[in-house]
């Protein structure tokens, strides 16, 4: 009997009976279009929960139903015993398969909690409460502690008030209470994120390795990454991530840097079981010059063997990358520049800096022993029109010249799909920021990722573009910079050819769907599963070459001997913790002090 067992769904369920284009909207993130990849806050509630002792169990059902066609959903889940049930909706497109899985919970363990937490739950967390099969929602960005807290209210005798657990939405009979979210942590350093640890001791402990696989192929080509901070100093418009959305949705006012300290004890662990590259996520210059200097002071004295891989939101100067060749024998940075246009960039908060001063960043990186760089691009931002999209393009051959033609440079463009954030400063105000929205409503966004194209699917337009234009935009651009990539040698004729191929057959089931789309609706769908195998073949990797965001991995994750080593390891450890949980020596009441809330919270 599992404490708790957490739940991810995929996007849509079932994914593998409905004929969907999906095209571009996952062709550069590790997952497919199912959105496979869990997030990491499930590892770092199961790795929080089991040092109290109890039993979590992380399952990747979109996983699962990736590796195996025929794997019964409905049978896993009617085997599986659990004092509850957790599910995350954190990113917006798992809004339809999040929603169903909770229903099929239900179907088989009517009496057992359902809550939902990530910050799309946060967001839509009125609305969740409202549907019969979910129980509980934990808002906020760091709900750790507050699983804690509901698991130890529903393990006692009074269970039918739960004023006291701060950020939960919950419901008894038909009231809905929304608790004040008076929790907001101004330290990170208690809690792993990712919860690796937890991770390997899970496979051990439970004996399955295919439950908490991140993502499809991950065995074969492992991403390993560590979240630096949460909240954000910039205000970018279109993301919900943003400073403004943070303080929206989480009420949380200020950014919090995780340590120097506790990344590079996250980092040496990460060592002991993978030469994986390694991703610091979100920019760690917001933490301050001092903060900087501390963390590569601690890489230069760990001598660090994984290649490390920055974000980088604004222009940094040569110091800053000499900093870097001096502290890592091997690291790369990724950029989104989203546009080639400077006004576009300082109109969205995304890098608004001069054109010049990208180039000389760029530059900079490469003297200093960069590795790999990687230029995002986007078309759907604001203000953005269809020349401008292309114009995006003429940029990459301007950076390629201006950089001798480093091949050390990687360019990607990609749409803003499916969907316009929720909580971002261009979600609450857009007709201020020109965009026009479609989706307003979770239901909203349940049925837009149920549309057969992504075309349909775009929960937005904009003033310059409508959703046929983004489209189109996407795709052109996207040829235009294959043709540049292979004429520059920055891939090969197979590659290239292979990306035509895909976007000239998706431009060709764009205008098939839309045929079918004035079809009767009892027409519709034979027509569409005669072109479900064929649209199933190009919906991954329609843009760009499927090993062009990959780094090099000299090491497989599959180090076993290491890997054995380490989860016995932590199995001895988990049992000795077990044994003090059973004699009492352990206390799993936890008592929220003015230090672990945001002192600025208007109650």
């Amino acid at each position: 009997m599992y404490d708790l067992v957490l739940l991810h769904p995929p996007t849509v369920y079932d994914f593998r009976k409905e004929m969907l284009f999906t095209g571009p909207i996952s062709d550069v993130v590790p997952s497919s279009p199912v959105f496979e990849m869990y997030p990491i806050g499930l590892t770092s509630i199961g790795d929080f929960l089991e040092r109290y002792g109890l039993k979590v169990k992380i399952i990747n059902i979109a996983n699962r139903m990736l590796l195996n066609p025929k794997f019964d959903v409905e049978k896993k889940i009617r085997k599986i015993k659990t004092k509850a049930f957790g599910i995350d909706l954190h990113w917006l497109p798992h809004a339809h398969g999040s929603v169903e899985l909770a229903k099929i919970i239900k179907k088989y363990h009517p009496d057992t909690p359902v809550m939902f937490g990530g910050l799309s739950s946060t967001y839509f967390h009125k609305e969740l409460i409202q549907y019969p099969f979910i129980d509980f929602v934990l808002r906020g960005d760091t709900t750790e502690k507050l699983v804690l807290l509901l698991l130890n209210k529903l393990e006692g005798k009074e269970t039918d008030s739960f004023f006291d657990i701060p950020n939960l939405t919950w419901k008894k009979g038909t009231n809905y209470h929304y608790n004040d979210m008076t929790y907001v942590p101004d330290s990170l350093d208690e809690f792993d994120f990712p919860g690796y640890r937890y991770i390997i001791r899970s496979v051990f402990k439970y004996f399955n390795l295919l439950d908490p696989l991140p993502y499809k192929g991950w065995l074969q080509y492992p991403n390993t990454a560590i979240l630096t901070s949460k909240g954000c100093t910039y205000n970018c418009l279109i993301c919900g991530g943003s400073k403004d959305a943070y303080e929206l949705n989480c009420n949380r006012k200020k950014l919090v840097m995780r340590s120097p300290k506790k990344m590079l004890e996250d980092i040496a662990f990460i060592q002991r079981f993978t030469r994986a590259p390694i991703f610091l996520l979100n920019d760690i210059r917001q933490g301050g010059k001092e903060y900087v200097e501390e963390f590569l002071a601690g890489l230069k004295k760990m001598k660090v063997k994984n290649e490390i891989v920055f974000e980088l939101f604004n222009y940094a100067d040569e110091e800053f990358f000499k900093g870097l060749h001096k502290s890592i024998p091997k690291y790369s940075i990724e950029l989104t520049l989203e546009s080639a246009d400077e006004d576009i960039r300082k109109y969205n908060g995304k890098l608004p800096c001069s054109n010049e001063k990208v180039i000389e960043m760029l530059q900079a990186a490469l003297k200093h022993n960069c590795a790999k760089i990687d230029l995002f691009f986007m078309t759907g931002i604001p203000i953005q029109g269809y020349e401008s999209a292309m114009r995006n393009v003429d940029f990459c051959e301007i950076i390629h010249k201006k950089c001798d033609g480093n091949l050390r440079i990687s360019y990607f463009v990609a749409p803003l799909s499916p969907f316009l954030d929720p909580g971002s400063p261009a979600f609450e105000h857009p007709e201020k920021y020109g965009y026009k929205k479609f989706c307003h409503k979770l239901e909203d966004f349940r049925e837009a990722m149920r549309q057969p194209s992504w075309k349909n699917m775009l929960s937005y337009e904009t003033n310059s573009m409508t959703r046929a234009e983004i489209v189109r935009a996407t795709y052109d651009s996207a040829l235009k910079l294959n043709d540049f990539k292979y004429k520059n040698n920055l891939i090969t004729k197979e590659v290239h050819d292979e990306v035509a191929v895909k976007i000239d057959k998706s431009l060709e089931f764009l205008q098939r769907l839309d045929r079918i789309m004035l079809l009767p609706k009892s027409k519709q769908k034979q027509e569409m599963e005669k072109i479900k195998e064929e649209v199933d073949q190009i919906n991954r990797h329609s843009i760009c070459g499927k090993n062009e965001l990959k780094w090099e991995v000299k090491k497989l994750f599959a180090d076993f001997p290491s890997l054995t080593y380490i989860g016995l390891e932590l199995l001895v450890k988990d049992i000795i913790k077990g044994v003090k949980c059973r004699l009492g020596k352990i206390d799993r009441n936890i008592v929220f002090t003015g230090e672990s809330q945001n002192s600025s919270i208007e109650k």
